[in-house]
């Protein structure tokens, strides 16, 4: 699954570099001029990453950064924020706000990438390539492998990617917009019951370890991954 990374920045020739020079290192990019039009993306595609600029008009990304930290459905989303200021007051502001990296003004895109990636490894193992775990049930994506308790279960192309990106952020509910947009691509027109069916299918692939509990319906909203009844 490709990486969605949420710019927000107001400087058109910053947005269209950073887009530019992110999708050449193989991420999907998204942009925004303000926060409002950024919230609206968050909403919409639940980016794996937030590029956020500290001087925004209207409200600020420090604002920004805090509203998203204050949301349950937001705070695991990693944020890095591309600033201007140097001084270390400023520094600690923006760590405070929740920013997971801080970045200033001017920089290169390679290291825009670079902390990009160690970000993504330090806030989603998945994203590297890592085990993902959830109370005994491991997936490799490497070896494309899927195991409860050390027996492997027999898991489809597709819900194996549906299981990986659920693991990949667990306790956070998806709607079927939102898991269509992850898991088979935004430019893929798939029916939103078509997600149920797949969802059916996880579950009876899960069953025979025991885990089918952790795909849990959530009335209303959609789905997600928990160990939590």
């Amino acid at each position: 699954m490709t990486t969605r990374i949420l710019i927000v920045e107001d400087e058109p020739a910053i947005c269209e570099m950073l887009t530019f020079a992110l999708a050449d290192s193989g991420y999907r990019c998204e942009v925004a001029g303000d926060v409002r039009s950024a919230r609206s993306l968050v909403a919409d595609c639940n980016p794996d990453l937030v590029v956020l600029d500290w001087m925004l008009p209207g409200q600020s990304g420090i604002e920004f950064a805090r509203e998203l930290k204050r949301d349950p459905g937001t705070r695991d989303i990693p944020v890095i924020m591309l600033t201007a200021r140097t001084q270390e007051a400023d520094v600690v502001t923006g760590l405070d706000a929740g920013a997971d990296d801080y970045i200033t003004k001017p920089f290169s895109p390679r290291e825009l990438a670079a902390r990009i990636k160690a970000v993504l490894r330090r806030a989603s193992p998945h994203a590297a390539g890592a085990e993902l775990e959830v109370d005994g049930l491991r997936l490799d994506p490497v070896g494309h492998r899927v195991l409860a308790d050390d027996r492997e279960l027999k898991v489809g192309p597709t819900e194996f990617r549906l299981l990986q990106f659920l693991m990949g952020h667990p306790e956070r509910v998806y709607s079927r917009g939102q898991l269509i947009d992850q898991v088979w691509g935004r430019n893929v027109y798939i029916e939103e019951r078509t997600v149920d069916v797949h969802v059916r299918r996880l579950r009876e692939a899960l069953a025979p370890g025991g885990k089918d509990r952790l795909v849990q319906t959530v009335r209303g909203a959609g789905y997600r991954l928990s160990a939590k009844d």
